[in-house]
């Protein structure tokens, strides 16, 4: 199995075509920037208007940014996988990396940890900027919560871009990809948040952002709640491995 395990020079590679690919790239840097563009932004606008003008929970408030900023990290996840079933790409991948296995795992590695490392600078910047802004109803780093939320925010960033990247694995279209999970995190969880508010604990989105809340959930707690996003992305990856095994090129 240690055969099998990402190397330097396919790590390297991996990154040279993230680099490379303009589309791929600039959804990662704009994670960052989205974030904690609109979680300012916001905050400039209407966040000393009253107490609760973001939101009833003031913790999950200070990461509303996440919103806009998840459209990018799936974005990123999709099309650093996708890259690879256009114009023969993964022909191409597996002369240079006969070892799919090594193949995947190095790509899913690098997507994750690029991922890791963008949303944990965002969820910070985001949390500093937008509380900046808010005046009297500002918390800080020291608050009850408020660590959490922030490591929080950036593990939610990375496991939405892991679930993308599996998904786009077995679908072979970042297009395809993002019209599926757009929708289905952004709209899913209120149409069934509206009338088992339980079961919609469980939705990839609703279960990541726990660790941003201040109080748990009814049914999951805030670790749990990462627990279960996190089955959501492995599961993807999982099935995107199966699919990039299998599958004839």
């Amino acid at each position: 199995m240690s055969t099998a395990l990402p190397t330097r020079p396919v790590l390297h590679s991996e990154w040279i075509k993230i680099r490379s690919l303009r589309g791929t790239f600039g959804s990662l840097i704009t994670i960052l920037f989205v974030t904690t563009g609109i979680q300012a932004l916001t905050a400039a606008a209407i966040g000393q208007a009253e107490e609760g003008a973001m939101g009833e929970d003031p913790l999950l408030a200070a990461f509303y940014g996440i919103t806009f900023g998840q459209i990018a990290a799936m974005a990123f996840g999709a099309t650093a996988l996708s890259s690879e079933f256009h114009d023969g790409g993964l022909r191409t991948s597996l002369v240079a990396v006969p070892n799919r296995a090594r193949f995947y795992l190095s790509k899913i590695s690098l997507v994750g940890g690029l991922a890791f490392v963008a949303g944990q600078i965002a969820g910070l910047a985001t949390f500093l900027a937008g509380q900046s802004f808010m005046g009297p109803h500002s918390i800080g780093l020291g608050d009850p919560g408020a660590l959490r939320a922030v490591f929080g925010c950036g593990m939610y960033l990375t496991l939405m871009a892991l679930f993308a990247a599996g998904l786009t694995a077995v679908l072979r279209s970042a297009t395809a990809v993002l019209s599926l999970l757009i929708p289905f995190v952004l709209m899913l969880s209120f149409v069934i948040g509206a009338g088992a508010e339980g079961m919609a604990e469980f939705l990839p989105d609703r279960a990541g952002q726990m660790m941003m809340r201040a109080e748990a959930g009814s049914v999951l707690g805030h670790w749990q709640g990462l627990g279960v996003l996190t089955l959501w992305a492995g599961a993807a990856v999982i099935g995107g491995w199966l699919a990039v095994r299998r599958r004839d090129v």
